[in-house]
């Protein structure tokens, strides 16, 4: 199947699409890996959300001898164009929802493809999946733990919301009340970028959750369990979004009488429906799918390529640590190598610096 690929169609588009500055460590995983082939003779599903960008992130498994399969589901939005695109190179997709296939590697998101047999492990991208896979008790690599993920999340994430926010019409911020629900990485790189427009910013999270790690924010902070507290807030936003990555987290905390009685705009930046479902999808922007991948480009390959490149190298650390087991954190050196690259050749380094200077 590899010799049926057409990758250099898709190469002449993302070469001209992209510089390498914008993408340095997908850049140098490919180049090793076109020489080592460390996925040679086996079959990988990659079920990253599926947009132009991401086209890079399968060309470094394909060029790693892999015979790749991209995966969709109803749950994670994709860009259309990004689908024909794989279709016209011969890359097969398949659907969580068809007969499962029995496969070497899955590279997650979401645990869309937790219930399909994968012989040497999966990958996962998100938070919210890996309480799924938690729950589970299989053999995962946590490409969202560690040092990594940050740079999408509190650099990329809280970008995109803005951006998505400004392509609907909604560009003036300064002063306006912004809630958000969650204060782990996407709420707070959310709060970071509001603060920047002049935003008031209030956090609703759980007071005993400790996030090591994150740079603080100015905001206020706001107990999930003070639902009174969480009502005045709703009832008095400008805005509010959702970062928990639980369903139904805004149900469970707000009082109904509350969101009922607010004219804030809501948005949902996760995956899952956190607003649950007693609030009417008519009531939340884009119907409560996640918000930024209304865009282009839902977060910009500046500061998603690194992820992907963890997440593409979560599934050669399977294949060469057959004794790590259950829930696998990626290990230090290897995050190390990864943001060495980023630091010395990204178009984002100065920002990325930053970022590790804060926590």
């Amino acid at each position: 199947m590899i010799a049926d690929y057409r990758t250099e169609y898709l190469e002449s588009i993302l070469i001209e699409r992209y510089d390498p500055n914008e993408y340095p460590v997908l850049y140098e995983q490919m180049a090793a890996w076109a020489v080592r082939k460390p996925f040679s003779g086996l079959q990988l599903l990659d079920a990253t959300p599926l947009f132009i960008n991401t086209l890079l992130k399968h060309l470094a498994l394909i060029k790693a001898g892999a015979t790749l399969y991209v995966g969709l589901s109803d749950t994670i939005a994709y860009d259309s164009r990004a689908k024909d695109l794989l279709r016209s190179a011969g890359i097969p997709l398949l659907h969580n929802k068809q007969a499962a296939m029995d496969l070497d590697l899955i590279l997650d998101c979401a645990a869309s493809f937790s219930h399909w047999k994968s012989r040497l492990g999966y990958v996962e991208l998100t938070r919210s999946g890996f309480e799924q896979y938690k729950a589970l008790n299989k053999r995962v690599f946590l490409a969202d733990n560690g040092k990594i993920k940050q740079i999408e999340t509190l650099l990329g994430t809280g970008e995109a919301y803005f951006r998505a926010m400004k392509q609907l019409g909604y560009d003036q911020w300064k002063e306006r009340k912004l809630v958000i629900f969650g204060s782990g990485k996407v709420g707070r790189g959310i709060a970071i970028h509001a603060r920047k427009l002049g935003a008031l910013v209030a956090l609703v999270s759980d007071p005993e959750q400790t996030d090591q790690g994150l740079p603080a924010v100015e905001a206020e902070c706001i107990s999930f369990s003070d639902s009174q507290a969480v009502g005045r807030a709703v009832k008095n936003a400008y805005a509010v979004v959702m970062a928990t990555g639980r369903m139904a987290s805004f149900q469970a905390d707000c009082p109904p009488e509350a969101w009922q009685q607010s004219e804030a705009l809501f948005a949902n930046m996760g995956v899952e429906d956190e607003f649950g479902p007693s609030v009417p999808a008519s009531r939340v922007l884009m119907h409560k799918k996640t918000l930024n991948f209304i865009l282009d480009e839902p977060t910009r390959l500046c500061y998603l390529e690194a992820t992907m490149a963890l997440h593409n190298r979560g599934a050669e650390y399977l294949l060469k640590h057959p004794e790590a087991k259950a829930m696998i954190e990626p290990p230090a050196e290897l995050e190390k190598e990864l943001l060495d690259i980023c630091r010395s050749k990204a178009m984002i380094s100065n920002e990325i610096d930053h970022l590790f200077a804060q926590n």
